[in-house]
């Protein structure tokens, strides 16, 4: 998988591991996608130049799909036993169809690589 952050962030992240958001679109956790372009776009209020993508291996657990807004774990599916929260591509949760992954646990994320963000020209200027 990936996740996109600031190059100041990305410093952090190597020496004290990743830590969870406190909020999101499914609650606190790490945020990551398999699909490398729409991590490249984050954090969208950065330049491109500003930013960097680590590729990450991941011990996904026990997974539940987010397959839509209503979803009644949206935001609790770690108090059911999940340890991620996957959303399927296309299911209307985000405005790009692209899937997306929380992670309740930074220990089961290691770092493999840290690379340069791909972007589209299609995707410029897209917000995700």
């Amino acid at each position: 998988m990936y996740h996109g952050t600031s190059k100041q962030s990305a410093m952090s992240i190597k020496t004290q591991g990743f830590r969870p958001s406190k909020e999101g679109m499914l609650g606190p956790g790490v945020y990551l996608s398999r699909d490398l372009l729409k991590a490249s776009r984050y954090p969208l209020d950065l330049d491109e130049s500003q930013r960097v993508v680590f590729k990450v291996k991941v011990n996904v657990g026990k997974v539940i799909a987010i397959d839509g807004q209503r979803h009644p774990m949206k935001y609790n599916w770690h108090d059911y036993g999940y340890d991620t929260a996957w959303v399927p591509p296309g299911c209307g949760m985000v405005p790009s169809g692209l899937e997306e992954n929380c992670v309740w646990d930074p220990k089961r994320i290691t770092i493999l690589s840290t690379i340069s963000p791909k972007v589209s020209k299609e995707q410029q200027g897209y917000q995700y």
